[in-house]
């Protein structure tokens, strides 16, 4: 009796090289196809299903870290960061890592435990990094870290909904288990409301014009599902921008909408303000934070906080200026363009 397993063809795709995110094996598959991942990434481009931590030498320089301290990843993601806090802790200590995705989170804890990192230093709880106070105890961290940017992984990956540049269902849910998706949200709400929600979280331009046209498809029934419907329902609205300027125009509102969107669905800038409530409370005398952030919202709130808790004697350094990514990291890796990152040290 034959048990060997039948072998699993690849999927097949057109042309040379594939373009839909589920026909990209080699990029599935970084430790299969090594030398593949690595021409992708020189070309400056992040291959499907993986990310390209940023910053990570100007964090490493920020958190000093040293072996036997206990840190902790706010948001785990790809594990990038971490691996690189881990070898810095050289098996000696203790690193928590919280991420509130349920999909990506067992990929990189699976990861991670291949590489060696298994749970006598590394602690993976799937959790929303606003609940800092229920992952540790008090004062129990030497340093912490918290990458606020959306993983690629996450963006490529049509099927969650991320990105105006694929067909997928309109979900943007970091944690798609929990919660509204982005078409619910639509289906109730008001221009004004979401005319607001444009305006604050993406300054976008016509976010009255795009407003007064989505609230309308839906109301003469439009189901707006997709991420594509979407996309065409602002093409459709700035029509009035002239044919030369017109598609820069739509693919930035485009990203622009979609970014607002995800950060209603997810409450984050509620979320970034109750982890930075809470931080302090989590940190040794003398703990370091560092936090990257990618939206001016979360920038303004970052500093907002290390100014006042400064001002208060809770935090004795926090960084004056913010600090990007080199003009170097920038070229090989062009997400790192938008990353703004700030650090503080508790009294």
């Amino acid at each position: 009796m034959n048990n060997s397993v039948p072998h699993k063809r690849r999927t097949r795709y057109q042309g040379t090289h594939p373009k839909n995110f589920s026909e990209k094996y080699k990029e599935l598959e970084p430790d299969k196809y090594g030398e593949t991942i690595e021409k992708i990434i020189q070309k400056g481009n992040t291959p499907a299903g993986m990310h390209i931590s940023i910053c990570v030498e100007e964090i490493l320089e920020i958190l000093q870290i040293q072996p036997g301290q206990t840190g902790l990843d706010a948001t785990f993601g790809y594990g990038g960061h971490t691996v690189e806090m881990l070898k810095r802790l050289n098996a000696n200590g203790r690193l928590y890592a919280l991420d509130v995705d349920p999909i990506e989170i067992v990929k990189t804890k699976n990861r991670l435990n291949k590489l060696g990192y298994g749970s006598e230093i590394l602690t993976v709880k799937q959790m929303n990094f606003a609940n800092i106070d229920r992952a540790v105890t008090p004062g129990s961290l030497d340093f912490v870290l918290a990458d606020l940017g959306v993983s690629s992984m996450q963006i490529d990956n049509p099927e969650r909904g991320f990105t105006y540049k694929r067909e997928g269902p309109l979900d943007l849910r970091l944690n798609p288990e929990d919660g509204y998706t982005a078409a619910d949200r639509l289906r109730t709400i008001s221009q004004y409301e979401l005319e607001e929600i444009l305006t604050k979280n993406a300054d976008e331009p016509y976010a009255r014009e795009i407003s007064i046209a989505i609230v309308s498809k839906i109301k003469k029934g439009l189901d707006v599902t997709t991420t594509t419907v979407l996309r065409e329902i602002i093409n459709e609205t700035l029509s009035f921008i002239p044919a030369k300027q017109r598609k820069d125009a739509v693919n930035k509102s485009s990203q622009r909408t979609f970014q607002a969107l995800r950060i209603d669905i997810n409450r984050e800038f509620d979320v970034l303000s109750e982890f930075l409530e809470k931080l302090p409370h989590v940190l040794k005398t003398g703990g370091r934070v560092a936090i990257l952030t990618f939206h001016s919202g979360e920038d303004r709130l970052v500093k907002k906080s290390f100014k006042a808790l400064l001002n208060q004697g809770i935090y004795s350094d926090v960084a004056r200026n913010v600090i990007r990514a080199s003009a170097a990291e920038c070229r090989e890796n062009p997400r790192a363009r938008s990353a703004k990152l700030r650090w503080a040290v508790k009294a």
